[in-house]
């Protein structure tokens, strides 16, 4: 018998942890090219990128709460189950 869970459907937390994923990722770039001057010797980057920086706490919680309501599904789906 086959599995009910197709293998490209979604599930409800997919897409927080994908968009949490990629806000991190910029913020780990911005946070290279605003450290990068310290050890080039160069110019500091204005302010703004010190902002830019926090994305990466930003997306960390975003992906986060991705998984909080991904695991509430299961949890959902389970106690459906057993019922």
């Amino acid at each position: 018998m086959r599995d009910k869970t197709q293998t490209n459907s979604a599930a409800p937390g997919d897409r927080l942890i994908r968009a949490g994923a990629i806000v991190f990722f910029v913020g780990a770039v911005a946070t290279l090219v605003t450290v990068a001057p310290l050890f080039l010797g160069t110019k500091p980057f204005p302010t703004y990128m010190f902002g830019l920086s926090m994305l990466m706490g930003v997306g960390f919680l975003i992906a986060g709460a991705g998984v909080l309501r991904s695991v509430a599904a299961g949890r959902r789906q389970a106690r459906g189950a057993v019922r």
